[in-house]
């Protein structure tokens, strides 16, 4: 099959794509009616963002280039055991709307691990906002880079040269209409991201007979894989790994993560905030759902003449975009669109974190730092360029990431070094009153080193030949030309290579949250016992989740009320003078509407 590469039709519709994006942050930042002027508006978006822009958003958010484009390989190669992951995503969505956002929107923080600081002190606070920031330069790098590779297969040009173009986009609109500008780009790259997975999942389907037949050359190839019900944690991917590694993986993504959690609480009121949560699960189960389901039709189309063995490819994320030249070439603009699809999905995901990382940068380690309140304007300078500075920088990473291989679980296993403790200490915050600061400290430390050191040795023992990842069997007997090259058969039953590799480094990386969530409550609570543990009654309800606060001692008549930062009180002050503002406005037009009915009346007579 001849492979067709980009015509002038797609660069204009993935131009037009950038140019729309870029056109939602000029629009935010100097023509609506509210300006991107202030804290509030710049981060919260003056906390009256719609349900459906918000919910496009978190869902483009975590769906990324790298689920778009690693989740049909990871189906192709080792078959469908991870699209399991969407049985714990329900469960995930519940579980914050009970448990955690009530907290967080109650103390109404700009930043979520200001929390830290009002239910430890400011030395937590500042290790969890570390903690974050490293996590999020460690994540965006991939994120760019997987999509700039599919670029480069449709297109032949250098991602070198993509990668800049399309960040200083992303850096643009984010840098110049903060939140609203992202939610709303969010949204439109939503749309299209759906639109080009649902399309190739429906025109490839047809080309091959139908799911049946899809299903059938799967069945053959030995791809379908769901109850793999063995309990052994080294193998890669199982029921167990998949179902409850990834809630906690999951929980830690969406619970304490900045990102969600300022969104959340653009909304006005929780009731809205929970309803989002329950739209952006659904969202997010059927777009995992289409891409698992996209990786079947990838194997059927080529179970006869695999890509990769014959060259026509380098990296099984280019599987997916090959599949869309091939086989939609010659339908005019529909590959552009599909990459503008996958571009918006990292787009979306880099302009979320730009923003989030600029809140906790700002809020957590800029104001602190600064013995005098901030005017808003200083502060939306402030804000703007630590934007463009985290951009650069996260740009100049993707050249390290190119040199990374297993790019996919690469990029899972390193956010697994920052998610177990970051989780671990917002549990012991709010489940645990009896720990102590010193103890979160410890815990989060500890946490963070050991689940790095994990990661990291097992990194290096894959480059070394220690561990093996055995994919399913591939064919190229279809393929065109007499190419002979001897189908790769395995055991696929054994992931691992087990001669001697230490225990730690062959554990799935999908454990890595829930072990460093365990040893940061575990470190944290015996430090908390040999260092003076908090007495329960003395730690305010706020701080805590309702979900325990039955099974507490009444709290204390002494117990102080969480307090508020210098910013939050002027931030709350500035709201109290817009709202009475309001008043005075509505009740002026109410008089001035009377007076009309009293004139109308009075000629009337």
């Amino acid at each position: 099959m001849d492979v067709v590469y980009f015509n002038w039709l797609d660069y204009l519709v993935f131009g037009a794509m950038l140019a729309l994006s870029a056109f939602i942050g000029i629009y935010f930042a100097f023509f609506a009616k509210r300006k991107q002027n202030t804290t509030s508006e710049y981060l919260m978006g003056g906390k009256t963002m719609g349900m459906f822009p918000i919910s496009m958003s978190l869902i483009a958010s975590y769906i990324s280039g790298i689920s778009l484009l690693g989740l049909p390989a990871e189906m192709y190669t080792y078959g469908t055991q991870l699209w399991a992951i969407v049985l714990s995503e329900w469960i995930v969505s519940v579980t914050i709307a009970i448990v955690y956002l009530p907290v967080f929107y109650n103390l109404q923080i700009t930043s979520t691990y200001e929390y830290l600081r009002l239910r430890f002190n400011q030395n937590v606070q500042l290790l969890g906002s570390i903690i974050f920031i490293i996590k999020m330069l460690l994540y965006i790098p991939i994120v760019i880079y997987v999509p700039a590779l599919a670029f480069n297969q449709v297109t032949g040009i250098n991602l070198h040269l993509i990668t800049p173009i399309v960040c200083l986009v992303c850096i643009f609109y984010t840098t110049l209409g903060g939140i609203k500008a992202v939610v709303w780009t969010d949204t439109l790259q939503t749309i299209l991201m759906y639109f080009g997975v649902i399309f190739i999942v429906i025109y490839g389907t047809w080309r091959l007979g139908g799911v049946g037949e899809v299903m059938r050359i799967n069945k053959d190839g030995d791809r379908l894989e769901f109850f793999n019900m063995d309990p052994d944690p080294t193998i890669r991917h199982t029921f167990w790994t998949t179902v409850i590694g990834n809630y906690f993986s999951w929980l830690a993504s969406c619970s304490v993560n900045q990102a969600m959690v300022q969104r959340c609480l653009a909304l006005p009121s929780l009731k809205k905030a929970r309803i989002t949560i329950l739209i952006m699960a659904v969202g997010i189960y059927v777009i995992v759902s289409l891409c698992c389901y996209t990786g079947l039709v990838v194997y059927a189309t080529f179970a006869s003449c695999d890509p990769l063995t014959t060259g026509a490819i380098r990296k099984s994320d280019q599987l997916l975009p090959y599949l869309v030249m091939t086989i939609t070439g010659s339908i005019p603009a529909l590959p552009g669109i599909f990459m503008s699809g996958v571009f918006s999905a990292a787009l979306s995901t880099m302009s979320t974190g730009l923003n989030s990382m600029c809140g906790v940068i700002f809020e957590d380690l800029i104001r602190p730092a600064y013995n005098k309140p901030i005017s808003e304007k200083t502060a939306s300078f402030i804000m703007k360029i630590i934007v463009v500075i985290i951009g650069a920088v996260c740009v100049a990473l993707v050249l390290l990431v190119e040199h990374m291989g297993a790019l996919i679980q690469a990029g899972k296993s390193l956010a697994g070094i920052t998610a177990g403790s970051l989780l671990g200490l917002f549990t012991m915050g709010l489940f645990m009153p009896w720990i102590n600061a010193t103890g979160a400290l410890a815990g989060g430390t500890t946490s963070t080193l050991l689940v790095g050191w994990m990661s990291l040795g097992t990194q290096a023992a894959m480059l070394r030949g220690d561990i093996v990842f055995i994919p399913k069997p591939v064919s190229v007997a279809g393929c065109p030309g007499n190419i002979t090259i001897p189908t790769i058969t395995s055991q696929t039953s054994i992931e691992f290579d087990r001669s001697g590799t230490f225990f730690l480094y062959r554990i799935s990386y999908f454990y890595y949250t829930l072990i460093g969530m365990l040893v940061c409550v575990t470190t944290g609570t015996i430090v908390s016992f040999f260092t003076e543990p908090n007495e329960p009654a003395m730690v305010h309800r706020d701080l805590l989740t309702p979900v325990i606060h039955r099974f507490l001692p009444l709290q204390s008549p002494q117990c102080i009320k969480p307090r508020l930062t210098q910013h939050d009180i002027e931030l709350h002050a500035r709201e109290m003078e817009e709202l009475c503002a309001q008043a005075v406005f509505m009740k002026e037009k109410r008089g001035g509407v009377d007076d009309l009915q009293k004139q109308k009346s009075t000629l009337g007579q």
